[in-house]
């Protein structure tokens, strides 16, 4: 039993084929465009000298800013990002460097800076409040601790790493 392909058929076949392997040469190149920040490997996260001595820690939080390159897709500044830590010695001697962004919305949580409420870093955009360590003051709007960076001191200056996974 043998089976004869039409006119109509193969042109059907043939016209399908083509547009099939013309739209497949258009949409490549826009999924590539779109998924190709996805597929980039990020920096490796190292860490990053500060202009802090070690001899300036002390047990009160400081702030230090300090600069990492960032690539984020196509988005690469040329001088890097500025970013914040408070950084401070514990009881025990280690160093402590916390990130100033506020869990709750995100905002910048300063050391000491309410009056009313003294040792404590406090958030000005809902009165986010967090002890020295980082953790939040129950009853207060975030709902989790501020970020710690890992820390080094090397050559007698701080450096600071990525944040550290909890």
């Amino acid at each position: 039993m043998s089976k004869k392909l039409s006119r109509r058929q193969f042109l059907t076949y043939t016209l399908g084929g083509t547009a099939g392997f013309l739209a497949s040469g258009m949409l490549f190149p826009m999924v590539r465009f779109a998924i190709d920040p996805v597929l980039k490997k990020g920096d490796s996260g190292g860490f990053v000298e500060t202009t802090m001595t070690e001899a300036e820690l002390t047990n009160s939080p400081k702030a230090v800013q300090f600069t990492v390159h960032v690539k984020d897709g196509w988005y690469e500044p040329p001088k890097g990002e500025t970013k914040t830590a408070w950084v401070y010695k514990d009881n025990n001697g280690k160093v402590v460097a916390l990130s100033p962004i506020c869990k709750h919305l995100g905002c910048t949580v300063n050391w000491n800076s309410n009056p009313q409420f003294k040792n404590e870093f406090f958030c000005p955009c809902h009165f986010g409040r967090y002890y020295k360590d980082g953790t939040n003051v129950p009853g207060t709007p975030p709902a989790k601790p501020l970020d710690k960076y890992k820390t080094q001191i090397k050559n007698g200056r701080l450096l600071i790493g990525p944040l550290e996974k909890v």
